[in-house]
């Protein structure tokens, strides 16, 4: 059994750069020049796209930039223009090219859960500790506990998860994907709405940053068992542990002569930018080689860096390229998978409905109840429940991962695409509903109009 392992490992390690199969479409009728005309054009229209999409979604809608962005991965692809204008989608984004804008969505997602990775705030933890874990448990409990009642009914209508899938797995990824917290909007809606230093914001962050854990903790389970043999699931979660117990008993220390040196200096100089660059590519590589995700690698080395002005610097100079031109391409790369028009019955349409439903409840239900348990007022219960119920681009993070390695099909993916948008969009206004319009009027918090101001000075 052992030896069977150890066989199966080495034929895993030797493959790893290996081809892993055919790709999107054959490429042998485009040359490099061909390439690179199509990506410009196609990043030029993608960052156009997002950029009128979020002020739009900004200005009439009332939601963050980052909501706009992820409706416009939408509308570039199939389920609008593709629908409205076939002959001119395709030609825009021929199949040939998709590996192309693969790759650098890969590289805008990696960067950006680097940056995530930067700023968690581990003192969040240690302060909201009895309440957060209470509210944290409740919204990871209850949605693998609906997912595994949703599970064998999806894995019977045929097309939504991969065939053969085991109901085990089934429930793991789609309990994941309901279990998920969008913390870095979790994050932002708080800080637009001056609730950072509250015991609501507080709370909420804490338990965002533990149920994103332990999501992402399983969905490192399903890759590493989905579709492999016992080598793939050896390399998968031994080389994850071992990289993981390096980075925080050895490589912290390691890094801290990184922050060393930019606090010396005043500023981050061009060669210790070079090697954070160098180490975040190798520390996605490694995460990606093993079986995992790049994104794993990108979170846990952010995680591990020094702060205070390293991390200023390193935001400065990173942030804005991975956030405005990098990032956009993975919503796009997501919208060019999402096919709205395959929920095309009315049972399908019933299970789109259900599977919205169910993730509402089991997130904004759960972590009410979970926060009244815990002491908390109604009215802060609610606010908390309404903020924990927000997925946005983790949740497109997570569902990509899905239909990369086979584990969910393009009509169940177009139904958590749906999903994520609305109970993301729902965040802000729900909260204002139930929370934040009496705090404001009761002076607890400050007001919208005096915080944009404060922001913007």
């Amino acid at each position: 059994m052992a030896q069977d392992a150890i066989g199966s490992l080495s034929k895993t390690l030797a493959e790893i750069l290996s081809p892993h199969g055919p790709a999107v479409q054959a490429a042998s009728s485009y040359t490099p020049g061909d390439f690179s005309v199509h990506f410009f054009l196609q990043l030029a229209v993608i960052l156009l796209t997002c950029r009128v999409a979020g002020w739009l979604g900004q200005k009439v809608l009332g939601q963050p930039q980052v909501v706009g962005e992820m409706i416009a991965g939408v509308i570039l692809g199939p389920s609008l223009l593709g629908l409205l204008f076939p002959d001119f989608q395709l030609a825009l984004f021929p199949k040939e090219t998709r590996n192309v804008l693969y790759a650098g969505a890969q590289l805008g997602v990696g960067l950006y859960m680097f940056l995530v990775g930067l700023t968690l705030r581990l003192d969040h933890v240690q302060s909201k500790l009895r309440s957060a874990s209470m509210v944290s448990a409740a919204g990871i409990i209850v949605p693998f506990l609906l997912a595994a009642l949703l599970a064998p009914w999806l894995t019977r209508i045929d097309g939504l998860f991969a065939p053969g899938i085991s109901p085990a797995n089934a429930t793991l990824f789609l309990g994941a994907c309901i279990a998920l917290t969008a913390f870095p909007m979790l994050a932002r809606i708080i800080n637009e709405r001056g609730l950072a230093e509250s015991s609501l914001g507080t709370l909420s962050l804490t338990a965002g940053a533990f149920d994103d854990a332990a999501s992402w903790c399983v969905l490192a389970v399903v890759l590493a068992t989905f579709g492999g043999g016992s080598g793939v699931a050896l390399l998968a979660i031994g080389g994850a542990l071992l990289y993981v117990a390096f980075m925080f008993l050895v490589g912290r220390r390691l890094l801290a002569l990184l922050g060393r040196a930019v606090e010396a200096r005043g500023e981050m100089s061009m060669s210790v930018l070079a090697i954070t660059l160098a180490l975040f590519c190798l520390s996605a590589f490694l995460m990606d080689a093993i079986g995992i995700h790049a994104i794993f690698g990108g979170f846990l080395l952010g995680a591990c860096m020094p702060r205070g002005l390293f991390v200023a610097e390193l935001k400065r100079k990173v942030e804005p390229l991975a956030v405005v031109l990098l990032l956009p391409m993975f919503f796009t790369y997501s919208g060019l998978n999402t096919r709205m028009d395959m929920v095309n019955s009315p049972q399908l349409l019933l299970v789109a409905l259900v599977v919205l439903a169910v993730s509402v409840l089991a997130k904004f239900g759960a972590c009410w109840a979970a926060a009244r348990l815990s002491g908390e007022d109604n009215r802060t219960a609610l606010g908390i429940g309404a903020l924990m119920n927000s997925r946005g681009l983790m949740e497109l993070i997570i569902i990509n991962i899905g239909l990369q390695k086979g584990i969910i099909g393009p009509t169940l993916f177009a139904m958590l695409v749906l999903m994520a948008i609305v109970t993301t969009m729902m965040a802000g206004p729900l909260f204002e509903l139930v929370y934040g319009r009496r705090a404001r009027a009761d002076g607890e918090i400050g007001t919208l109009d005096t915080l944009m101001v404060a922001k913007a000075a």
